[in-house]
Protein backbone atom coordinates (compact mmCIF):
# COMPACT_ATOMS: atom_id res chain seq x y z
CA UNK A 1 0.00 0.00 0.00
CA UNK A 2 3.18 2.46 -0.19
CA UNK A 3 2.25 3.36 -3.86
CA UNK A 4 -1.19 3.72 -2.83
CA UNK A 5 -0.25 6.20 0.79
CA UNK A 6 2.24 7.91 -2.12
CA UNK A 7 0.02 9.04 -4.16
CA UNK A 8 -2.89 10.53 -1.88
CA UNK A 9 -0.17 11.96 0.31
CA UNK A 10 1.17 14.13 -2.66
CA UNK A 11 -2.21 15.25 -3.72
CA UNK A 12 -2.47 16.84 -0.25
CA UNK A 13 1.05 18.98 -1.34
CA UNK A 14 -0.87 19.61 -4.80
CA UNK A 15 -4.13 20.72 -3.44
CA UNK A 16 -3.12 22.82 0.00
CA UNK A 17 -0.69 25.53 -2.78
CA UNK A 18 -3.52 25.10 -5.86
CA UNK A 19 -5.70 26.59 -3.43
CA UNK A 20 -3.66 29.41 -1.85
CA UNK A 21 -2.61 30.43 -5.59
CA UNK A 22 -7.06 30.18 -6.23
CA UNK A 23 -7.33 32.36 -3.09
CA UNK A 24 -4.92 34.92 -4.71
CA UNK A 25 -6.52 34.94 -8.19
CA UNK A 26 -9.91 35.57 -6.94
CA UNK A 27 -8.41 38.15 -4.41
CA UNK A 28 -9.79 35.82 -1.52
CA UNK A 29 -13.65 36.91 -2.64
CA UNK A 30 -14.74 33.48 -3.54
CA UNK A 31 -14.39 31.52 -0.55
CA UNK A 32 -16.46 28.82 -1.51
CA UNK A 33 -13.55 27.32 -3.92
CA UNK A 34 -10.90 28.13 -1.38
CA UNK A 35 -12.04 25.76 1.30
CA UNK A 36 -13.38 23.03 -1.02
CA UNK A 37 -9.71 22.66 -2.56
CA UNK A 38 -8.34 22.69 1.04
CA UNK A 39 -11.00 20.13 1.92
CA UNK A 40 -9.99 17.59 -0.73
CA UNK A 41 -6.17 18.17 0.20
CA UNK A 42 -7.02 17.48 3.58
CA UNK A 43 -9.60 14.27 2.69
CA UNK A 44 -6.39 13.26 0.63
CA UNK A 45 -3.73 13.72 3.26
CA UNK A 46 -6.06 11.52 5.75
CA UNK A 47 -7.02 8.64 3.32
CA UNK A 48 -2.46 8.78 2.19
CA UNK A 49 -2.31 8.55 5.98
CA UNK A 50 -4.86 5.83 7.13
CA UNK A 51 -3.14 3.92 3.43
CA UNK A 52 0.42 4.49 5.03
CA UNK A 53 -0.60 2.74 8.39
CA UNK A 54 -2.40 0.37 6.88
CA UNK A 55 0.01 -0.67 4.70
CA UNK A 56 2.88 -0.75 7.41
CA UNK A 57 0.73 -3.11 10.10
CA UNK A 58 -0.43 -5.52 6.79
CA UNK A 59 2.68 -6.13 5.38
CA UNK A 60 3.53 -6.52 1.40
CA UNK A 61 0.64 -7.44 -0.80
CA UNK A 62 0.83 -8.96 -3.88
CA UNK A 63 0.09 -5.96 -5.98
CA UNK A 64 3.22 -4.58 -4.63
CA UNK A 65 5.90 -6.36 -5.64
CA UNK A 66 6.94 -6.64 -9.11
CA UNK A 67 7.77 -10.25 -9.02
CA UNK A 68 3.85 -11.28 -8.02
CA UNK A 69 1.80 -14.33 -9.18
CA UNK A 70 -1.67 -13.50 -9.56
CA UNK A 71 -2.67 -17.04 -7.98
CA UNK A 72 -1.06 -15.18 -4.90
CA UNK A 73 -3.87 -12.32 -4.70
CA UNK A 74 -6.22 -15.14 -4.49
CA UNK A 75 -8.80 -16.25 -1.89
CA UNK A 76 -10.97 -14.78 0.83
CA UNK A 77 -11.44 -10.96 -0.07
CA UNK A 78 -13.23 -10.05 2.83
CA UNK A 79 -16.52 -11.02 4.67
CA UNK A 80 -19.80 -10.21 2.53
CA UNK A 81 -23.57 -10.91 3.47
CA UNK A 82 -25.47 -11.89 0.79
CA UNK A 83 -28.58 -12.11 2.11
CA UNK A 84 -28.25 -8.71 4.00
CA UNK A 85 -31.60 -6.36 2.77
CA UNK A 86 -30.11 -3.25 5.21
CA UNK A 87 -27.86 -1.73 2.52
CA UNK A 88 -31.23 -0.93 0.13
CA UNK A 89 -32.78 0.31 3.05
CA UNK A 90 -29.84 2.77 3.98
CA UNK A 91 -29.63 3.34 0.25
CA UNK A 92 -33.39 4.29 0.19
CA UNK A 93 -32.65 6.43 3.52
CA UNK A 94 -30.18 8.09 1.76
CA UNK A 95 -32.48 8.85 -1.51
CA UNK A 96 -35.14 10.14 0.67
CA UNK A 97 -32.85 12.32 2.18
CA UNK A 98 -31.78 13.77 -1.11
CA UNK A 99 -35.62 14.04 -2.03
CA UNK A 100 -36.25 15.83 1.03
CA UNK A 101 -34.17 18.49 0.00
CA UNK A 102 -35.46 18.60 -3.29
CA UNK A 103 -39.39 19.03 -2.02
CA UNK A 104 -39.38 19.15 1.63
CA UNK A 105 -37.41 19.93 4.22
CA UNK A 106 -39.48 17.46 6.47
CA UNK A 107 -38.91 14.64 4.43
CA UNK A 108 -35.10 15.16 5.39
CA UNK A 109 -36.30 14.47 9.14
CA UNK A 110 -37.90 11.34 8.24
CA UNK A 111 -35.55 9.48 6.11
CA UNK A 112 -32.62 10.55 8.37
CA UNK A 113 -34.22 8.31 10.73
CA UNK A 114 -34.92 5.71 8.62
CA UNK A 115 -31.01 5.76 7.99
CA UNK A 116 -30.54 5.45 11.52
CA UNK A 117 -32.28 2.38 11.91
CA UNK A 118 -30.32 0.80 8.54
CA UNK A 119 -27.25 1.87 9.98
CA UNK A 120 -27.61 -0.06 13.66
CA UNK A 121 -29.48 -2.94 12.37
CA UNK A 122 -26.61 -3.16 9.33
CA UNK A 123 -23.81 -3.23 12.04
CA UNK A 124 -25.61 -5.43 14.94
CA UNK A 125 -27.05 -7.80 11.75
CA UNK A 126 -24.61 -10.92 13.36
CA UNK A 127 -25.50 -9.72 16.76
CA UNK A 128 -29.11 -11.06 16.75
CA UNK A 129 -31.25 -12.94 14.26
CA UNK A 130 -30.51 -16.53 12.85
CA UNK A 131 -26.92 -15.29 12.23
CA UNK A 132 -25.97 -14.09 15.63
CA UNK A 133 -22.44 -15.37 17.25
Amino acid sequence: MKIESWIFGAGTFFFVPVAVAYGFLTHWSEWVGTLGILLVGGLAGMIGGYLGFTGKRVGMRPEDRPDAEIHEGAGEQGHFSPWSWWPLVLGLACAGGFLGLAVGFWITFVAAGLALVALVGWVFEYSRGDHAH
